[in-house]
């Protein structure tokens, strides 16, 4: 990598289409399971949920999320 390139940036935060892309879930089943995050880590109705808290309470590892959503 050249000095002037930087690395791309990665997303923080997960959405229901990039569960519904792992995990094969229709888009309602998606939005369930992003509750279901929201609500084992304390969170808001509206909090954002993170890949890191994704990955914590599915399982999946991080850089497999990645793939699935770069």
């Amino acid at each position: 990598m050249m000095a002037t390139e930087k690395e791309p940036q990665k997303r923080v935060v997960i959405y229901p289409t990039d569960i519904r892309k792992i995990t094969g879930r229709s888009e309602r089943g998606s939005r369930a399971l992003l509750e279901k995050v929201r609500a084992f880590f304390g969170k808001e109705k509206n909090a954002m949920v993170t890949v890191e808290e994704f990955s914590t309470y599915s399982g999946i590892d991080q850089k497999t999320i990645y793939s699935f959503i770069t």
